[in-house]
């Protein structure tokens, strides 16, 4: 009995190559800078890959960083929050669980 190796097809390859060149193109993702002191949202890293978004009444939701994504979370509880947005930009991840007003 001879086993044999399949070959292996160009396509994987190809499609290897296309992956890697989209997630160079990605943004680096470093950690945000502190909310400016007069802000009425604020938010503070409290993980290597998350924030806790808060206002004056407390927290409004918070922010995971998944590679180079920003997945939003609303909801005062970690454990309950539900996601509501997936973004590259993190002012629009905050935006998206600010109440109206701020």
């Amino acid at each position: 009995m001879v086993l044999e190796l399949p070959t292996s097809s160009p396509r994987p390859t190809a499609l290897r190559s296309r992956g890697v060149r989209t997630l160079r193109e990605l943004p680096p993702r470093r950690p945000q800078q502190p909310a400016p002191p007069d802000a009425v949202v604020r938010w503070d890293r409290i993980d290597v890959d998350r924030y806790e978004v808060r206002v004056p009444e407390g927290v409004v939701g918070y922010i995971d960083v998944v590679g180079a994504v920003f997945v939003v979370l609303a909801g005062a509880r970690s454990d309950r929050a539900v996601e509501v947005l997936q973004t590259l930009d993190f002012d629009a991840a905050v935006r998206a669980i600010s109440p109206a007003r701020a």
